[in-house]
């Protein structure tokens, strides 16, 4: 009975000893528990701020992209090529940084890959800038060259104009002018001898004599002669030799046409009109044309 007595109260210390035991493992696992949950809830709080800076990075790289294709550069291929790629790495950047919880090797990836992008865009956009600088550059230089051909321009089209006129003035100055010029009615005998008369029956034709006025610009040689003879109601005699010629900037027909050698030394000069018709009373005018300008004027009455 004593050794039973004796054996109760060991039983009980090792059942205790064995309690506490458990109490202290159990106390120690909820202990390990938590850390690690708080070390889990750490890591991904970590990742999802680092996921969030990240996001915020390719947000912004996005933008600088956008801004450089807003700005209607023309680019070159390569700098397109360049263009397509870097939206594409973006791309691809936002669709692993959406699916959640990245890996820590996700993570170190992903960081990687942005600090690359970033080094691209970075990259990307000076070429631009400098493109777009040298664009500026072609640019005014066009406007300048612009401005000075349409200087040159204004002044060739003035000194063309100038040239013109001087020419004209030339063409005028050159134009062969009468000092002297007379008209006279003659007929003409059997024997062929012409006789001047001042009656408008037995006329038969008008001899215009005249000289020329000294002109040393006027071309030495031979020069067109144009007669137009009106009859004393005013009409244009005409004839089959008449024809059409240009003076004083209209076309006009001429009644006698002929030619002389123009030698500037003051010669005299007479030229013969045969009247296809008779002559009647009255005042026949006769005005002389040449390097197509007005020559002189004259007239003659007859009775």
């Amino acid at each position: 009975m004593e050794n039973q007595s004796g054996q109760t109260p060991k039983k009980n210390s090792n059942v205790i000893y064995f309690l506490i035991v458990v109490v202290v493992a159990l106390l120690g696992t909820d202990v390990y528990l938590y850390l690690q949950k708080n070390k889990s809830d750490v890591i991904i709080v970590s990742q999802s701020d680092e996921k969030s800076r990240l996001t915020t990075e390719l947000d912004s790289l996005e933008a600088q992209v956008e801004q450089v294709n807003s700005s209607k550069t023309k680019m070159t291929t390569a700098m397109q090529a360049k263009n397509d790629s870097l939206q594409s790495m973006i791309h691809v950047l936002r669709t692993k940084l959406a699916k959640g919880t990245l890996t820590k090797q996700e993570l170190a990836t992903a960081q990687e890959n942005v600090k690359q992008l970033r080094y691209f865009v970075a990259k990307y956009t000076s070429s631009i800038d400098s493109l777009q600088k040298v664009n500026a550059s072609l640019t005014t230089e066009r406007d300048t060259l612009k401005t000075n051909l349409a200087t040159v321009k204004t002044k060739a089209d003035t000194l063309t104009k100038q040239n013109q006129d001087l020419s004209n003035k030339v063409q005028i100055a050159s134009a062969l002018k009468v000092a002297q010029v007379g008209v006279a009615a003659y007929k003409i005998k059997g024997s062929g001898k012409e006789v001047e008369v001042s009656r408008s029956s037995p006329a038969k034709k008008l001899k215009v004599s005249f000289t020329v006025a000294a002109n040393a610009v006027a071309q030495k040689g031979m020069h067109d002669i144009y007669l137009r003879v009106l009859d004393p109601t005013g009409n244009l005699i005409t004839g089959g030799d008449a024809g059409t010629f240009t003076a004083d900037a209209q076309s006009l027909q001429y009644t006698y046409k002929t030619s002389i050698d123009f030698k500037d030394d003051g010669s005299a000069y007479v030229v013969d009109w045969m009247n296809p018709s008779a002559f009647t009373k009255g005042t026949y005018t006769v005005m002389l044309y040449a390097d197509g300008y007005t020559m002189g004027k004259t007239s003659v009455t007859l009775k």
